[in-house]
Parts: C-alpha cells; structure tokens; sequence
C-alpha cells in the first residue's frame, strides 16, 4: 500500500527510489512487524485472559501444569501484524505474494478452527486429525495447481549439489509438492511443545529461505548461483521479512517462561508457509536441511510409533517429539531450547553453503 502510494512519486522525489529494492523494502517489512508485534502483543494477551482461552496441558506429559491456562492463539496477532506489513510494503501486483497469502490465510484458518474448539468452546480434542490433514491439503492443492499455470514456473526438480540433475516431474510435481507443504505444516506444529522452541527455528528459516527467494527472483545472482530462475518470485522475500519481524515480535511474549502460546492457527499457517517458500524458489529437497529440526522432531514421532507397535508396546524415546525425551531425561526446559536454536541456525548457514557447491 505504501509502495503504491509512494513509488511512483520518486520520478519527482529521488530519495523514493529507494522503494524499488526488494532488500530495502524486506527490510522495514520486517521492522513493521516487529514493531507492531510488540506494541499490540500485551493488549492480544489481556483479551485472551478475558476470553478465557488458556492452554490445556494433558496429563500424561512432562510436568507443565503451571503453564495451563497460559492464553493460546497468538498466531492471530502474529500473523496479523505480518499481513499489515505485507500490505504495507508489497508490491500488490505480484501474483506470488497474494499465493503465499492465500497459503499463509488458509492454514491459519485451519489452525483457528482447531485453536476455536480446543480453547473457546473447551473440547480437548479439537478438530479430528482427518478434518485437518483435508483443511491443509484443500489449501496446499488450491496453491500449487494455481503455481503450476503460471508462467515462468516449471515442474523440474532441482537437486542440492548437482546442477546437471534437473528431472521434471509433470503433473506429479503436484502431489511431490503438496508433501513439501503439508508435511513442513504439521512439522512445525509437532516442535511447538516449548516456550519458543517452535517459533526460533521458524524465524531462522524463514530468513534462510528469504535469501533463496531473492536469489531465484534475481535472473543475473540465479544464473551465477547456478539455481532455478523464477521470474517476480523475489517480492516474496517481502513476506519472508515480515515473517521474520512478527516472529521475533511473538518471541518476545512466547520466549522462556511464556506469555502466550501461539496454537494451531501459529503453527500450522508457518509451516505450510515455510513449505510453499521452498517449493516456490525451487529448494523443495534443501527445505530438509533448511528446516531440518522439524524434519527430526517428526521423524522422532514416526519412529516412536513404528517401534511401539513392532515391538508390542516398547518405546525408542521416552517421549516423543524429541524434546519431551530429553525433558524427561532431566535436562531444563531452557537448555533444550537454545541447543535446538543453535542447531537450526547451524542447519541454516549449512544450507545457504550449497549455493557455492554445485
């Protein structure tokens, strides 16, 4: 909105050529989040509090009673402040920024639903498991078989480490990619267990995939780079740095001991976004490294399910995701956080070190 109103007064005023960089641009989208994150994040708090929309903490956990009650749904302002920015920022008339809104909008109103039930109308359960993998694959096929007629995108797969090696899947792209989005979606939302934990990683990757972004959208950096040119999906580092500011912003309140939890709504509208950022720059199989925390909280969850019923009733982890094992196992909730931020950020720069090795 402001782009609009301001960029085409730079032929008068010179400083607003400024607006035409995408950098500059994702830059104070992630500045406005921020902002507007920390500035409205005590008064979303005080209304849940009033609402009544406290977390339910179950009972066959670690010991985390003294956190129920804690407001949950956070990801309503979260995502709310990111939007605002968004619209702020953005060049409106890219197609792909209003596609990965119509992702982000479409998961968080999956997660709000089950977020609604859970916490406004009090039933535990929430939505059954079915009704939301239906609500994130409804979504996830709207956007890739939108993503698939545009021009300039194509169905070829890009392999880390070998440039030569670009098989093109067809229509089966389809299918491959809405694993990418859904399973990045419900990843994120197993890891959110701790104060923080989810969120971290989260902000870490979207800025990782932000670079991706810029780089694909760039036809000189993507030829040098040697990495899938996709026309006009760069302005998507626009959201990407808006994400970044609300997430830090959420953190604020969410960090170690929370505030306010972020829920479903959170969750599951940053991890199927996180997925359709790497299916748009192309990094659907580096999305594995970029998000790799995730990729071994869920693995973490599989094995423990398989191994339970080969085994007639035995466990690998004493708990699973991951970070309940070591929270059983004595180590703080805190330590377990930061080791699992550092971990994501170390995956991160690793990935960002493909770009020179292909």
């Amino acid at each position: 909105m402001i782009y609009h109103l301001l960029y085409p007064l730079s032929s008068d005023l010179g400083a607003l050529n400024v607006l035409r960089y995408i950098t500059f641009r994702s830059m104070l989208a992630m500045l406005t989040a921020l902002i507007l994150s920390i500035a409205f994040g005590p008064m979303f708090i005080n209304l849940l509090k009033k609402k009544h929309c406290g977390q339910y903490i179950q009972e066959d956990g670690p010991h985390h009673q003294s956190k129920a009650g804690t407001p949950t749904m956070g990801g309503c302002f979260m995502g709310g402040c990111l939007l605002v920015s968004v619209l702020m920022w953005g060049n409106l008339a890219n197609p792909y920024l209003w596609l990965i809104i119509f992702v982000f909008a479409g998961f968080a109103l999956v997660g709000f639903v089950d977020d609604y039930i859970k916490e406004v109308r009090h039933h535990n359960q929430g939505l059954s498991a079915k009704a939301k993998f239906l609500g994130q694959l409804i979504v996830a096929l709207g956007a890739v078989t939108i993503l698939m007629t545009m021009a300039g995108y194509s169905s070829e797969l890009m392999v880390p480490f070998f440039k030569s090696i670009r098989p093109d899947l067809s229509w089966w792209y389809i299918p491959f990619a809405l694993i990418v989005i859904v399973g990045s979606s419900n990843g994120v939302n197993l890891t959110d267990g701790l104060d923080g934990l989810a969120i971290g990683p989260s902000v870490v990757s979207a800025g990782c995939l932000g670079i991706f972004l810029y780089i694909a959208g760039h036809v000189e950096l993507a030829r040098y780079l040697q990495v899938a040119y996709v026309p006009g999906v760069g302005e998507v580092a626009v959201f990407c740095g808006a994400l970044v500011g609300a997430g830090l912003g959420f953190l604020w309140f969410n960090a170690y001991p929370a505030q306010i939890f972020m829920g479903d709504v959170g969750s599951l509208s940053i991890g199927g976004t996180l997925g359709f950022m790497a299916v748009l720059c192309k990094q659907e199989l580096l999305l594995i490294m970029i998000g790799g925390l995730f990729v071994i909280e869920t693995l973490s969850v599989i094995l423990q399910v398989g191994y339970f019923k080969m085994s007639g009733g035995k466990r690998m982890f004493r708990m699973a995701p991951l970070h309940h094992h070591f929270e059983l196992k004595g180590i703080p909730e805190s330590k377990i956080i930061i080791r699992f931020w550092i971990l994501s950020i170390l995956l991160c720069f690793m990935a960002l070190a493909t770009l020179k090795l292909r």
